[in-house]
C-alpha cells in the first residue's frame, strides 16, 4: 500500500524531530516528506511537494498556521490539513474557517496522529475528544449569533478599528495613514488587542476577527 505523502510545518525542531522519529519507528503507512518551519514556508512546500496531507500548527513566525492554512487552501481547495497544536480553545473555529478538516493536539501519540491523517486523507473530519466535545457544546449551546458591531465587546472603538483593519491584512503604516494615527500609537493598540483577545499574533487575531464577521462595513 501507497504511504501517505505528509507535510510537517511546526517552528520547533525537536518536535518535528519526534514526529519524524515516531513515523520512523514502525510502519504506520504515513511517511514524512517535508518540514517547514514557517507559515511561508507551509505555503511554499505545498506547492512545491504537493503532499498527500498537512499537518500544520498554529502558531509559527511569520503569517502564522491559520493564514498559511487559508494560502494553501486557495490554491488547492481539496488539501487535506490537519491541525496539530497545544491549544484546546476557540481557535477550532478559526482553523475550520481557514480550511482545516481536522484539530488535534500534541499530545497525541502515533498510532492516534496516523489515524488522525488517514481520516483526512479519507476525507473525513477528526477532532480530538476535548475538541469535539467544545465544538458540540458551542453548537448545543448557541444562541444569537455574536458578530460585526456586537463582537469583541471588551474592545475600545479605536481598538476594534484597528482590528478591522488588520483583518483586511493592511499593514501599520497603512493603519496609521487611514486612522490618521503614529505607527507606534497602532502598534500599541495591536498589542492591547492582543492581550485582551488572547491570541499570540496579528494573523490570528485577523483570523478572529474575520470569523466573527468584521469587515470594512463595521466602520460604516
Amino acid at each position: 500500500m501507497t504511504s501517505i505523502r505528509v507535510l510537517l510545518a511546526d517552528d520547533h525542531p525537536f518536535y518535528r524531530e519526534g514526529v519524524r522519529a515516531m513515523l520512523a519507528a514502525g510502519d504506520h503507512g504515513v511517511s514524512l516528506v517535508a518540514e517547514a518551519a514557517s507559515g511561508e514556508e507551509a505555503v511554499e512546500l505545498a506547492a512545491r511537494d504537493e503532499p498527500d496531507v498537512i499537518v500544520m500548527d498554529l502558531t509559527m513566525p511569520g503569517i502564522g498556521g491559520l493564514e498559511a492554512i487559508r494560502r494553501i487552501i486557495e490554491r488547492a481547495p481539496r488539501m487535506p490539513v490537519l491541525v496539530l497544536t497545544m491549544h484546546d480553545d476557540d481557535t477550532v473555529f478559526a482553523a475550520l474557517r481557514a480550511g482545516a478538516r481536522g484539530y488535534l493536539l500534541k499530545h497525541a501519540g502515533v498510532d492516534e496522529l496516523t489515524r488522525a491523517i488517514t481520516a483526512v486523507h479519507n476525507g473525513e473530519a477528526i477532532f480530538s475528544p476535548s475538541v469535539a466535545q467544545r465544538i458540540s457544546a458551542h453548537f448545543a449551546h448557541a444562541g444569537p449569533t455574536t458578530t460585526g458591531a456586537a463582537a469583541f465587546p471588551e474592545l475600545t472603538p479605536r481598538e476594534r478599528a484597528v482590528l478591522i483593519h488588520l483583518a483586511d491584512d493592511l499593514d501599520t503604516s497603512t493603519i496609521a495613514r487611514r486612522l490618521r494615527l503614529s505607527e507606534k500609537t497602532v502598534y500599541n493598540y495591536v498589542a492591547n488587542i492582543l492581550t485582551k483577545l488572547r491570541v499570540r499574533d496579528r494573523a490570528e487575531a485577523a483570523a478572529r476577527a474575520r470569523a466573527a464577521g468584521l469587515d470594512d462595513g463595521t466602520l460604516r
